[in-house]
């Protein structure tokens, strides 16, 4: 598994996309239908304990909640993933990180430590609120990468693709249309107006 900065591997994308806490449609009628588990060979989405058993020979991660967040033990994401910089939580008694980044309504007064990306405070040194705020700062710098060479490898530029809006995306900037279209407007040969209106 890809640890290095930048380059992720495969199943990231799907992982932070999917939705987990629903009841599987498979196994409805089982008291352990809540889909809280991902097998990182298939990628296809949450599952519950009793599908799990189709993937036995597979890797798969537990997604645990907090405060209606989904959230993984540091301890099993960091065999496959680099979260160094992520805040990192105590909750029942595990280290845990968050999968995306949680909305936040006003920003925290007197902060000296914030999230690169969304600005949610942080303790200590840390640079990143949730794994998909790491992920959206990477790209970001591959971005501006891109458009100080002017061109990039095969990898560079389908890595970039593939890791597009993880967190709510950011609306473009707005566009003054009359400033714009005045710019292009030409002026036109300047009519004056005769020397014999003036005379007094």
């Amino acid at each position: 598994m890809e640890k290095e900065e930048g380059k992720w591997p495969s199943w990231l994308e799907p992982l932070l996309r999917t939705t987990f806490f629903v009841p599987c449609k498979r196994h409805s009628d089982s008291p352990k239908m809540e889909c809280n588990m991902f097998c990182l060979d298939c990628m296809n989405g949450a599952l519950c304990s009793l599908c799990l058993s189709h993937h036995r020979d597979h890797q798969a991660i537990q997604i645990r909640r907090s405060s209606y967040h989904d959230v993984i033990r540091v301890s099993e994401i960091q065999k496959v993933l680099d979260v160094t910089g992520v805040q990192t939580y105590i909750i029942n008694s595990a280290r845990v990180v968050f999968l995306n980044q949680r909305p936040q309504t006003r920003p925290g007064k007197g902060i000296s430590n914030a999230c690169e990306v969304c600005d949610r405070s942080l303790v200590d040194s840390f640079r990143y609120c949730s794994l998909g705020c790491k992920i959206n700062a990477a790209t970001s710098k591959s971005r501006r990468k891109i458009m100080k060479n002017g061109n990039a490898g095969e990898g560079e530029k389908s890595n970039d693709a593939a890791l597009q809006g993880f967190s709510p995306a950011t609306p473009p900037h707005s566009v003054n249309n009359n400033r714009h279209r005045s710019s292009r407007r030409r002026k036109g040969i300047p009519h004056r107006a005769p020397f014999g209106i003036f005379a007094l």
